[in-house]
């Protein structure tokens, strides 16, 4: 959220940092027009599970806003980028804490045959979605202190692979494999962006794409999803039912939607409307004309982050721009991933669209 001064006063002492306005409106925009569209999902879910208290999942996820605001300002004011770095082995280490605590019989909580949770009395935490910001800060760290040797596989790649193969086989166990794809992704991107040269990029994009077509053959799951998304009108009322309705909701929104409130799909025709597929939703209320905004938006919010990134880069500041980058590819990832599978253009994963999906795990760590 932090820019760096202008070129010109690099060399005043005195300047301090500004805040990027663009970068927090855009933010604040996704937070508003995904509440909004969070309790038009959720209105008839939440009626027929909670009786007629229709706000439930709105003041559950305008809980979750509020803390993420405010604990993002506590650590924007209270942790600066020298604080970040000296903690990430400590990060590290309680991340993967975390991921095990949730394996723990008795204290993981399951839901919908995935392990993910820990349930805290008021709500569940995610350990993941902590640790996707984990690695950002670890393999940015990572990446300055080993700079020399990134050009090596063995000295440089290895040590960063190893630390990925842990976290591989905690996420797998839970289950989490869209969490796994995108903390994968990042990492590598990070990487590269720090100094990787191509062959070793190369190497393990394949590595990744091999090892990808491996955990979907040996998941009977997995691999359905994968012909589920190729045709789901073959089993439109069973295996293709999420993704068949919600290609009927996009198809109904036309251009400028059906009206805010207005959802049919929204009323026990979609499964999970409110989270995943809130997009959906979006569409048919809102059109093509809502979902492009949600796209320049997030088209706004990575540019923003890459250029604090450049900005951090002609300071000398080579582990703040690795974060700005990391957070942006990020971001970015997690928001193409989710609109594809909306769409029918990806395979189902269960990854929220930042700031605007239910699950306030993630609203927290996105806020942070």
């Amino acid at each position: 959220m932090i820019t760096s001064p202008a070129p010109s006063a690099i060399s005043n002492k005195t300047s301090k940092p500004g805040i990027d306005l663009v970068l927090v409106w855009t933010v604040l925009f996704l937070l508003g027009l995904g509440l909004v569209m969070m309790y038009s999902a959720s209105i008839a879910i939440a009626g027929a599970e909670q009786g007629a208290r229709s706000t439930y999942y709105l003041e559950k996820q305008g809980v979750a806003v509020l803390c993420g605001v405010f604990i993002g300002l506590i650590v924007f004011h209270l942790l600066s980028i020298q604080h970040l770095r000296a903690l990430c082995p400590f990060l590290l280490l309680g991340g993967f804490a975390l991921l095990l605590l949730v394996l723990v019989p008795g204290i993981g909580r399951e839901i919908n045959g995935s392990y993910r949770w820990i349930p805290l009395g008021v709500a569940n935490f995610q350990p993941s979605e902590l640790m996707k910001l984990i690695i950002v800060l670890f393999t940015a760290d990572y990446a300055v202190r080993r700079r020399a040797h990134l050009g090596h596989l063995i000295r440089g790649i290895l040590p960063a692979l190893i630390i990925l193969g842990i976290l591989a086989g905690l996420l797998l166990m839970q289950k989490d494999y869209g969490s796994l794809f995108v903390i994968t992704f990042v990492m590598v991107s990070i990487l590269f962006m720090g100094g990787m040269n191509g062959k070793s990029f190369l190497l393990l994009v394949g590595m990744g794409a091999a090892l990808s077509v491996l955990a979907v053959m040996i998941e009977p799951y997995r691999m359905l999803r994968i012909t589920t998304f190729m045709d789901p009108w073959d089993d439109p009322f069973n295996k293709g039912y999420q993704l068949s309705h919600a290609l009927i909701a996009f198809g109904l929104g036309e251009w400028f939607g059906v009206g805010l409130g207005g959802s049919v799909e929204k009323l026990h025709y979609l499964p999970e409307a409110h989270t995943d597929f809130m997009l959906a939703v979006l569409a048919e209320e809102l059109g093509f004309a809502g979902v492009v905004t949600v796209m320049i938006l997030f088209a706004i919010l990575l540019l923003r982050a890459f250029r604090i990134g450049r900005h951090a880069k002609e300071l000398g500041d080579h582990f703040g721009a690795l974060i700005a980058y990391g957070i942006g590819t990020w971001f970015g990832l997690q928001a193409v991933i989710n609109m594809g599978v909306n769409m029918g253009l990806l395979p189902t994963k269960g990854l929220t669209l930042p700031f605007m999906s239910y699950g306030g795990s993630s609203m927290l760590i996105c806020c942070i």
